[in-house]
């Protein structure tokens, strides 16, 4: 999702209330903010309280990105020049020399709705009009819709786990392949997942836990005073959107400008041989199965230390975004509780030398 920012211009689009305004959950808006500089870390679950302003702060993130470029008449937001963020019809026309027209859209949030079908998701195949017509008729699913965007799940862990299990595949993959009577339809499904839930209306399956790259924890605000300052944020928005907007744009255009830095930066962005060996031997130390932990771990740092303007992890990153990456991965019984992180930090100090305050 790299892209050049451009400077805000007047739409119709309905106000979003920004990301920048946001008081606390700090935890879910880091998750959020190293998904979009690197979707490989592979999407963040997010569990708290009803009302904590999990589906508002997804959405202020997916209004603060830059517009992207896409291939102008392609249904799935194809990248004019990136071949792994092409659909295959866009592929043949590049490989005949055809000039793509192209143009600029905002990133898209697609929200899963609860009672969706597999067919919703991933997209069917109109089987009369392929046999009497000879064409492969795609109507999109929300797979295809969510391609270079934020595909966001609310309350996933009353989700059917089959469908959990398709949507973590097309993320982990990249791509969704739909097959029919034979006829078989591929094409680009590269998104940052985002999940939410209630843990008091269950977990989910460990398994399936593990999947998701990241797991942020949000609560309730307790001080008296955060909590008015969070309902007149929400009432002076409410009342007047563009005003409130406006106060908060230089924020956004700052924010927004140092996200397509950081992007750039990724690349370039290195971990010492030592750091990479402490990842593992704190993924090794808390029994962490399989190896996604110690990926997604190494990932993190570099995308923090990026966002951060450097081109080096240091120890302090990897402190930051650690327990967002393994928590979740100590489970090993769906009856067990997720660790709050102090497992993980008390392993990380111990491995790294660092003195527990």
């Amino acid at each position: 999702m790299i892209a050049t920012p451009i400077k805000p211009t007047v739409t119709t689009r309905r106000p979003v209330f920004p990301f920048t305004a946001v008081i606390g959950q700090e935890e879910m808006k880091l998750a959020l903010l190293l998904n979009v500089i690197d979707p490989k870390i592979g999407g963040v679950m997010v569990m708290g309280d009803r009302g904590t302003g999990k589906s508002t702060t997804v959405r202020a993130l997916a209004d603060l990105l830059p517009e992207i470029e896409v291939v102008a008449d392609d249904p799935f937001s194809s990248h004019p020049t990136d071949g792994d963020l092409q659909s295959e019809e866009v592929r043949r026309r590049v490989a005949n020399g055809e000039t793509l027209p192209v143009t600029t859209k905002q990133v898209i949030m697609v929200d899963l709705p609860l009672g969706a079908t597999e067919d919703r998701v991933c997209g069917t195949i109109d089987i009369e009009k392929a046999l009497s017509e000879g064409v492969k008729a795609f109507e999109l699913g929300l797979l295809a819709k969510a391609n270079r965007g934020i595909l966001y799940i609310d309350e996933v862990n009353l989700l059917d786990d089959h469908l959990v299990d398709v949507l973590l595949d097309s993320a982990a993959s990249g791509w969704n392949t739909v097959e029919r009577e034979g006829i078989s339809i591929r094409h680009p499904a590269r998104f940052v997942l985002v999940g939410s839930g209630n843990p008091e209306e269950g977990e989910l399956r460990p398994q399936l836990l593990d999947r998701f790259g990241m797991y942020a924890e949000i609560r309730t605000v307790r001080e008296p005073e955060l909590r008015v300052r969070v309902v007149e944020e929400r009432t002076n928005f409410d009342g007047n959107p563009h005003g409130f907007l406006k106060d908060y744009a230089t924020q956004q255009e700052e924010l927004q400008a140092k996200i397509v830095r950081a992007q750039t930066l990724l690349s370039e962005v290195d971990i010492p041989q030592d750091l990479r060996l402490n990842i593992s031997r704190v993924c090794s130390e808390l029994n962490v199965d399989g190896l996604r932990g110690d990926i997604v771990s190494n990932r993190a740092a570099r995308a923090i230390a990026a966002f951060e303007g450097r081109k080096e992890v240091e120890v302090d990153d990897i402190k930051r975004v650690i327990g967002l990456c393994l928590r979740h991965r100590l489970r090993k019984d769906p009856l067990e509780s997720i660790d709050t992180g102090y497992k993980v930090l008390k392993t990380f100090n111990q491995v790294f030398g660092i003195e527990e305050e």
